[in-house]
C-alpha cells in the first residue's frame, strides 16, 4: 500500500488544527493501530496530558535505555500513577549491550560518531522498533523549532525506518507554547529542567544548556548540531515506499 496520498490528504484536513484536535482526528483514523512514544520532555508531558483528557484508549510507551537519569524514572512512575493509560515499556535487548560493551566499552559514544549510533541503535532503534511492531502510526512530540535536523517536519510524514506514519501534533509550538501548556494545566515536568536541562536523554549524553545556547546543545554536546540525532527520527524527506 501506498501512503503518500493517505498522508498529503491528512496533512491538508489537519492544517489549522489544534493539538488536541490532531490527536482526535488520528485516533478516529488509526484506532488501536496507533501508539504514543514519550521520552519524557516537556513536550511530551503536555502530550501525554493532552492524550489522557481526549484520546484515552492511545497506548504510551517509553523506551528505557537503561541509562536514564533517576529524575527520569522518577517522572516515568509519577505518570504511571496519574494517568490512568495503557502504559508499556520497552528495554534493549541484554546479549545486544552486553555485546557492546564488552568490545567497546561502557562509554564508547564518547569516542566516535560511529560508535555514538551504535550504542544508540541498540538501545533506542531496537527497541522502537519493537514497540512499533503492531502500529500504523505513532504520535510524538517533535517541533520546528527544536533543531535545525528538524525544521521542515509536517504533522503527518512518512516514517521509512519504521514503515508507517509519524504524527507530530506540536510541530508548530513554540517553547513558550508547550511551558505555557504544562503551567496552566499543572503537569508534572522533569525537575533537571530547572537545572538548565531543556532535552533530555541518556545521563552520559545530556548536560544543562548554557545561557545563549541552543535548546539541543546539551544533547551530544561533541558532536556537530547536523549530527544531533539518534536515528529515532529519521529525514521525513525520504521517499515514500510501497507497503506489500
Amino acid at each position: 500500500m501506498d501512503y503518500s496520498k493517505q498522508i498529503e490528504e491528512l496533512n491538508k484536513v489537519s492544517k489549522g488544527l489544534k493539538a488536541e484536535e490532531i490527536i482526535i482526528l488520528s485516533e478516529k483514523k488509526f484506532h488501536s493501530r496507533l501508539t504514543f512514544a514519550t521520552s519524557l520532555g516537556e513536550e511530551d508531558q503536555a502530550l501525554l496530558d493532552i492524550i489522557a483528557k481526549t484520546s484515552p484508549s492511545i497506548e504510551v510507551f517509553t523506551l528505557d535505555t537503561g541509562r536514564l537519569f533517576q529524575e527520569s524514572y522518577d517522572l516515568m512512575g509519577k505518570n504511571m500513577k496519574k494517568y490512568k493509560l495503557n502504559f508499556k515499556i520497552y528495554s534493549p535487548d541484554t546479549c545486544s549491550v552486553e555485546k557492546m560493551v564488552n568490545e567497546k566499552g561502557v562509554n564508547l559514544f564518547y569516542e566516535s560518531i560511529e560508535n555514538r549510533k551504535l550504542c544508540c541503535n541498540i538501545r533506542k532503534i531496537e527497541p522502537l522498533k519493537r514497540a512499533l511492531k503492531n502500529s500504523d502510526a505513532w504520535i510524538t512530540g517533535l517541533r520546528k523549532q527544536q533543531s535545525v535536523t528538524r525544521s521542515d517536519i509536517q504533522i503527518f510524514e512518512w516514517d521509512a525506518l519504521n514503515a508507517n506514519i509519524k504524527i507530530n501534533p506540536l510541530v508548530s509550538w513554540s517553547l513558550e507554547d508547550v511551558k505555557n501548556y504544562i503551567k496552566e494545566n499543572n503537569v508534572d515536568v522533569n525537575v533537571l529542567h530547572a537545572k538548565g536541562f531543556i532535552s533530555i536523554g541518556c545521563a552520559p549524553c545530556t548536560r544543562p544548556v548554557k545561557e545563549g545556547e541552543d535548546i539541543r546543545a546539551g544533547r551530544w554536546w561533541w558532536e556537530s548540531p547536523e549530527q544531533k540525532e539518534c536515528g529515532l527520527h529519521n529525514n521525513p524527506n525520504r521517499p515514500i515506499r510501497k507497503m506489500q
